[in-house]
């Protein structure tokens, strides 16, 4: 018996740790990144490396609803701190890039609407859905501080036909 306390003991002291400060998992429902991510994908989110740097353009993040922060968004980030986002003619334009923002992760012919023009703060992100139409994202709640974010989407595991590491 005592074998099996210390067995449990030592599982708990590993998991828990790694639990809340490494990764965890999340699974997505609604449709608002969609054709990337569908309702019911399970994820594992990684806690660890914004500790290291700081959220890319492009990354997947996973975060409190500034709103309700009990409730948890995903969403990809496209501004980052200090930038000034333009959202023009169905495209996305930011301060110091030359052209539209090119987001080779989404259809072709998919416009982003309403125009909109915001300049980040020094720890706010302009973050989007990947299915632009039918997300609640910064263009109707507004800027998402850095401190929201929970971490970045790692590894899709279900379904198992698209099992991956996401980049």
């Amino acid at each position: 018996m005592w074998e099996y306390i210390k067995t449990i003991v030592i599982a708990i002291a590993i998991v828990v740790p790694v639990r809340m400060y490494v990764a965890q998992p999340f699974i997505v429902e609604g449709a608002s990144m969609e054709p990337n991510f569908h309702g019911g994908d399970y994820l594992i989110i990684d806690e660890l490396s914004y500790q290291f740097r700081e959220p890319m353009r492009g990354e997947v993040v996973v975060f409190r609803y500034p709103l309700n922060p009990r409730n948890f968004f995903i969403k990809r980030i496209v501004g980052l701190p200090g930038e000034e986002i333009e959202i023009r003619d169905g495209s996305i334009f930011i301060t110091g890039l030359s052209g539209a923002l090119g987001e080779s992760y989404l259809p072709n012919d998919l416009l982003t609407v309403p125009d909109v023009r915001v300049r980040l703060g020094s720890d706010q992100y302009f973050v989007l859905g990947d299915n632009r139409a039918h997300s609640s994202d910064s263009r109707a709640w507004g800027t998402l501080p850095g401190e929201n974010i929970t971490g970045r989407a790692l590894v899709r595991l279900f379904p198992i036909t698209k099992i991956d590491l996401l980049p």
